[in-house]
């Protein structure tokens, strides 16, 4: 999830399309709150880390 967003906001920089770069930043915030929260032993939705 991470990864993807920081695909969607490099491509929102090239092309300029301001619902790419939301979305990005939504997704990169998402997928760096889960992982911390695997990478420090808590439990989220069932697993211990997101891979």
């Amino acid at each position: 999830m991470t990864i993807l967003g920081l695909i969607l906001i490099v491509i929102g920089l090239i092309i300029p399309i301001q619902w790419m770069w939301i979305v990005g930043i939504v997704l990169a915030v998402i997928g760096v709150a889960l992982a911390f929260s695997g990478s420090h032993g808590r439990v989220v939705a069932g697993r211990s880390h997101y891979f």
